[in-house]
């Protein structure tokens, strides 16, 4: 029983971990299949046409996103590891510069005399411990523990996952025929999943729920509006009506 709460708190653990990926992700899907599905509508395509479009948009552009958050990721590792190898050669080589360095920073939040001296000579004892902390202290930087092949991963995953809502209406309106105003139901679930994702980048980033939501929903009627408008124009000039 132990083992499975704790099997349980380490996923949860993970997924706030990835929230702000799956979030982002989320969001970017969500808003740019809808703003393809709007532009198509607005130019009048037939359902088929929009599901192609939107599919498309969907896999290509979710599969980009999710390269470029890998490929961030694994920049700002491969610099943390950069600096890293360059502060254990200096600790190496210049073992009393960097000892000295180490005392400054920490005479600079407040100790002095014999614990400063206590406090230089616990950290400069172990090399990793030493590093670790030039890291954080003179270069202000710290390792990001999550995974950058996991953070493209999630990102693709949520960009499917909520980037899909607005096309459902449409696949069901072709293989058997909906009963109602496709559109409408469209923005209903696509809004519905801007809501939700809006409320859970409010817990990433700690604004209020309602602004969070409020927010998110903007955004996407602002996106599908110019789109929608988009599509319109066009049609209307190509058309010549």
């Amino acid at each position: 029983m132990a083992h499975n709460e704790d099997t349980a708190h380490n996923l949860f653990f993970k997924f706030q971990e990835y929230l702000a990926q799956f979030v982002y992700g989320g969001i970017d899907g969500c808003v740019t299949t809808f703003a393809v599905v709007a532009g198509a509508v607005g130019a009048n395509l037939d359902s088929s046409v929009i599901i192609i479009l939107g599919f498309a948009n969907l896999l290509a552009d979710g599969f980009s996103m999710s390269v470029g958050a890998y490929l961030s990721a694994k920049s700002e590792r491969d610099s943390y590891d950069k600096h890293k190898r360059t502060e254990y050669y200096e600790i190496e080589h210049f073992p009393e510069v960097e000892r000295q360095e180490v005392r400054e920073a920490y005479r600079a939040k407040g100790f002095e005399g014999p614990l400063l001296e206590q406090i230089v000579a616990v950290i400069t004892k172990d090399k990793d411990r030493w590093a670790d902390d030039m890291m954080a202290n003179e270069l202000q930087l710290i390792q990001d523990s999550k995974s950058p092949i996991a953070i493209g991963v999630v990102t693709y995953t949520s960009f499917l996952l909520i980037g899909i809502i607005p096309l459902t209406v449409y696949v069901w309106d072709y293989l058997v025929g909906f009963p109602g105003d496709v559109f409408l139901w469209a923005c209903i679930l696509t809004f519905s999943g801007f809501s939700i994702i809006g409320f859970m980048k409010s817990y990433v980033t700690g604004v209020n729920r309602w602004r969070g939501v409020l927010e998110t929903l903007a955004l996407g009627a602002l996106a599908a509006g110019v789109s929608y408008l988009v599509g319109d124009v066009l049609e209307s000039w190509i058309t010549g009506s």
